[in-house]
């Protein structure tokens, strides 16, 4: 019986965390890191601040937490529906617009959660920069593999600058996450796609494979 009670306390403490994530990463992706607090989320979920404390003892530990949760939601979104793709030059086109569809259809309320903050902490120290800091290092570099294995299977140039080209796709992603959220204006995506494919015909061995239009 006594398990079966710190079963069911423990199933309800996730659910719990689970709960504030979400409510976090919404309030983070416009407002930014600094916009959470223990009492604000307590406050808007009904529940007790101790208990919120509980279960993450201080505000720099609901910030990380926070980032953890974001990173999960962008794989769900971003990365893994384009992981049973097989390597090539589809594969990286899948993936940048898999990312103009996670920000076009604000996922996070604020657009690219990691867009934001990361311009809320480029010039900070700490373990928050830290952490956001290696998000946005482990998206690049995800994003050069992706490249690389489209070129190991022949389908992207040899002569591809392969750090360049992932540069310039994120730069096409972020204006375009950016414009969006800024002005709203969301023809900003259909043109974004437009460069990224144009890049894309650039570097490839096949542009047959690529589709005529965004």
């Amino acid at each position: 019986m006594t398990t079966t009670r710190t079963d069911g306390r423990i199933a309800r403490g996730n659910q719990t965390r689970q709960l504030i994530l979400r409510r976090a990463v919404e309030i983070a992706s416009v407002e930014g890191l600094e916009g959470l607090s223990l009492g604000r989320l307590a406050g808007e979920l009904k529940l007790s601040k101790s208990g919120v404390f509980a279960l993450f003892g201080s505000k720099e530990e609901l910030q990380l937490a926070t980032v953890r949760a974001a990173i999960k939601i962008y794989i769900e979104y971003v990365v893994q529906p384009n992981r049973e793709l097989p390597a090539g030059i589809r594969r990286l086109w899948s993936l940048t617009t898999s990312w103009l569809t996670y920000s076009e259809q604000r996922v996070f309320p604020g657009g690219c959660f990691f867009y934001s903050v990361s311009a809320e902490y480029d010039a900070r120290e700490g373990k928050v920069h830290d952490t956001v800091a290696g998000a946005h290092g482990s998206w690049f570099k995800y994003l050069e593999q992706t490249i690389e294995e489209a070129r190991k299977a022949g389908e992207v140039r040899d002569d591809t600058d392969i750090p360049q080209l992932a540069f310039e796709l994120v730069a096409l992603l972020e204006m375009a996450n950016s414009e969006s959220v800024l002005h709203s204006n969301f023809t900003c995506y259909a043109r974004a796609a437009e460069g990224i494919l144009n890049r894309l015909r650039d570097v490839s061995t096949e542009p047959s494979l690529l589709p005529d239009t965004p």
